[in-house]
């Protein structure tokens, strides 16, 4: 048993880095400190604990964990500092040499950490608990809320695809997943607590079930049925893995949104190639195809890296073009970075930064162009949004089931609930349309 009197009145501050995933296991690692008689520290207040949740997916997000660690222990000073996430994992030494860092947790480890922060006691060097890749293999359930709306629930973890450019299996471990039955235990307690609309996170969702013998579309079609959720979003899914008969059911399900982000990462087939990736842009383009056959109003997110080695400019130019010619709504556009320990630093032709940039911003602007053109088709249309509480004096916000954001002058009264409004123009930045209520 551990004694939790140590605990008592005892504050923490949390930061966290990265995808959602992460925010998600924040939030379960915030709830095992409260239930101990941990509370979350008040702005402005100095803390007793620290916990940083890290990314490591660029070396840009490994430079801006080590700014967040440094930054948290001069504004809590005397804090006992939690490190964990995946720059915890890859690089435990140097995250433990950090003056004022105390625990170093990896992935295997973080799920457990009342058995290792002890009686918070500051220590002169940090100490780094993390396991062999081969023995990543425990699977931690998450089901979070934190001060966000929507639900985050942790379906899968891990990855087996080993794409070049990436570290996320060094970081995470293979591919596994709970129970499809814990997953409607925790849907159903989302619920309970007042849920209406949960996000479906993992490393690689579509890969549902290969630890317990059984499959993504069986988790979709089990979750629809929960009663007190309104609405489901797929977080992320592989194109290879997002088949047809999952897209012909979201597009007749009673709380699966019409809201889909693939990522695609390259639109150039040589180079999905050097990526290792499992499909070609034929077939990423009959999925984006499927979705607007079934469902023409769907939101389709999609990933892209730019500046990978390999991608010429004749590369990236035909890579550009397919992207156009995508009826896809948004893109989250990301620069290569080179990460230790992967097979993409034995390819050739490295792209210049200041060349990356430049690609970069083309698609950020043709990025701006579809959403805008997207949102622009629902002006006047009348649709149900799920709104959120404002931060300050910013107005409510909240999203359609198809995902544009709409913004509402109004109290935080509504928070949580589902409205029909009108929508309107854009905003003054023009990120959102304009709602009024249907009375």
């Amino acid at each position: 048993m551990i004694d939790t009197t140590v605990f008592q009145n005892k504050t923490a501050v949390y930061y966290t880095l990265g995808c959602k995933l992460n925010f998600s296991e924040t939030s379960t690692i915030g709830k095992i400190l409260r239930d101990s008689g941990v509370r979350t520290a008040r702005k402005g207040e100095i803390a007793d604990i620290c916990v940083v949740n890290t990314c490591s997916v660029t070396e840009m997000a490994d430079k801006k964990c080590r700014q967040v660690i440094k930054r948290l222990i001069k504004q809590h000073p005397g804090a006992f500092v939690v490190v964990t996430g995946c720059y915890a994992q890859l690089k435990p030494e140097d995250v433990s040499k950090i003056e004022g860092v105390d625990l170093v947790l990896g992935a295997e480890q973080k799920a457990d950490i009342m058995q290792y922060i002890g009686n918070m006691q500051k220590l002169e060097s940090g100490e780094a608990h993390t396991s062999a890749l081969k023995d990543i293999s425990s699977f931690a359930p998450s089901c979070s809320r934190g001060d966000r709306t929507r639900f985050f629930l942790k379906v899968q973890d891990g990855c087996d695809y080993y794409c070049t450019y990436c570290t996320i299996p060094i970081a995470r471990g293979r591919s596994r997943n709970g129970t499809i039955s814990s997953m409607i235990e925790q849907a159903k307690k989302a619920a309970s607590e007042g849920g209406k609309e949960i996000v479906l996170t993992g490393v690689n969702i579509g890969d549902f079930g290969k630890s317990t013998g059984e499959t993504f579309f069986d988790l979709i079609k089990a979750l629809d049925e929960v009663e007190g959720i309104e609405r489901y979003r797929i977080s992320s899914i592989e194109p290879n893995l997002l088949t047809d008969e999952i897209i012909e059911y979201v597009s007749h399900s009673r709380r699966f949104m019409p809201h889909f982000h693939i990522p695609l990462q390259s639109g150039n087939d040589e180079v999905l190639k050097l990526m290792h990736r499992k499909y070609d842009t034929a077939l990423f383009a009959s999925k984006v195809k499927k979705i607007k056959e079934v469902m023409p109003d769907a939101f389709i997110g999609v990933d892209v890296i730019v500046g990978t080695r390999g991608e010429t400019d004749e590369y990236f130019e035909s890579a550009y073009e397919f992207i156009k010619s995508q009826d896809v709504t948004q893109l989250h556009v990301f620069s290569y970075s080179e990460r230790p320990g992967t097979q993409a630093l034995k390819i050739e032709h490295v792209v210049a930064a200041a060349e990356k940039h430049q690609r970069s911003q083309r698609l950020l602007e043709l990025s701006e162009e579809k959403t805008k053109d997207f949102y622009s088709r629902f002006i006047g249309h009348s649709m149900p949004v799920l709104l959120e509480k404002a931060k300050s004096d910013a107005p409510m916000h909240g999203f359609t089931q198809n995902y544009i954001r709409v913004e509402l002058d109004s109290s935080n009264q509504l928070d949580n609930q589902v409205v029909l409004l009108r929508l309107g123009e854009f905003n003054e930045e023009g990120t959102a349309l304009l709602g009024t209520i249907i009375n």
